[in-house]
């Protein structure tokens, strides 16, 4: 039986699929290339899991689902780990159909695959972008996140609701995941991680937003792949406690939600400083105000990930922007 990784020649699926791969798991990697960053490094990571004879690869878009529904019917899928998605906050506000075609009819074919093939468990990404403008901190599963400042986060929100009415409709079991900010070594090009790290190189300035005056919940990508995996592991079952006690994050159906975050924020200019630190050389910056759809403070109660898996993210800033910077002067050749 495999375990079907979507957006694997994405950040997070890239390292997903290598872990699964590390601990024997047969892995199918679904992937469209598209050209949202550069392909490259798409094509980079795809190759290192192409290495490996346990991974098979298919070149297709997830909203295509008659040839969804063939990958199915070709492979005995246990479960899925969905991590394909257009990303960006930013994005969202020039190109939100690149959102509405990935992010909601692409989960849509998901969702239906899942369920017409007997799927075991279905883990999802969605993203701490979900909590929107809520003050109250740190962000728990059960808060309300009614008020989303992004199209992205309003497209995330809406993958959490469509995923429990086929949980409650159709029995399939999900789990969706709150990633927060997470960065690390094969990283995306358009997140403030690799874009600091390739300006500070190339003594470029940096768009420092909001003054610097943002914290954020940086999650290093191991952290998060292993909360992944062990969730994966964890397939949800109705809470029985419902509906006596009813909470967002679980169901009287087979539906759970977690957090997965460093739970330390950590102000922007503290970021900069300590990757100035791991590069060994100082940022030019361009202090502007806050952009549209931006959060001002991210931060993740973890405690339900805690409880339920045992793991808690443990990789400190400067070891895991150390790690990045390794990276990024061996990949670039700086």
């Amino acid at each position: 039986m495999a375990i079907l990784v979507t957006g694997a020649a994405g950040f997070i699926g890239f390292h997903l699929a290598r872990h699964l791969l590390a601990q024997k798991h047969e892995v199918v990697g679904i992937d469209n290339l598209n050209a949202y960053y550069d392909p490259a490094l798409k094509h980079a990571r795809l190759k290192l899991l192409l290495s490996d004879p346990g991974f098979r690869f298919f070149q297709m878009d997830i909203s295509d689902q008659k040839n969804l529904d063939q990958v199915f019917e070709g492979t005995a899928i246990e479960s899925v780990a969905h991590m394909a998605a257009q990303a960006g906050v930013r994005y969202s506000l020039s190109n939100p159909q690149a959102y509405v075609q990935s992010n909601l009819a692409g989960f849509a074919c998901i969702l239906e695959s899942c369920r017409h093939h007997q799927v075991k468990h279905l883990v999802f990404a969605s993203s701490s972008s979900v909590y929107g403008a809520n003050t109250k901190q740190p962000f728990c599963e059960d808060d309300p996140v009614d008020h989303p400042v992004s199209l992205y986060a309003a497209t995330k929100k809406s993958n959490e609701l469509m995923a429990h009415s086929y949980a409650h409709l159709y029995g399939l079991p999900v789990t969706g995941l709150r990633f927060f900010t997470v960065y690390g070594p094969w990283g995306r090009p358009d997140m403030a991680p690799f874009l600091f790290t390739k300006a500070i190189f190339e003594g470029l300035p940096i768009k420092v937003y909001n003054y610097g005056q943002m914290k954020r919940d940086f999650t290093y990508v191991d952290d998060i792949v292993e909360g992944v995996a062990r969730v994966l592991a964890r397939v949800p079952q109705p809470d029985p406690q419902w509906p006596q006690c009813p909470k967002a994050s679980t169901s009287s159906a087979p539906y759970r939600l977690y957090n997965i975050g460093n739970n330390h924020p950590v102000l922007l200019m503290e970021f900069i400083k300590t990757l100035e630190n791991a590069i060994g050389k100082k940022a030019r910056m361009e202090m502007l105000p806050m952009q549209a759809g931006d959060m001002l403070s991210t931060s993740a109660d973890i405690e339900a990930l805690k409880r339920d898996t045992g793991f808690a993210p443990r990789t400190s800033l400067a070891q895991g922007l150390a790690r990045l910077v390794a990276w990024y002067r061996d990949f670039y050749g700086v």
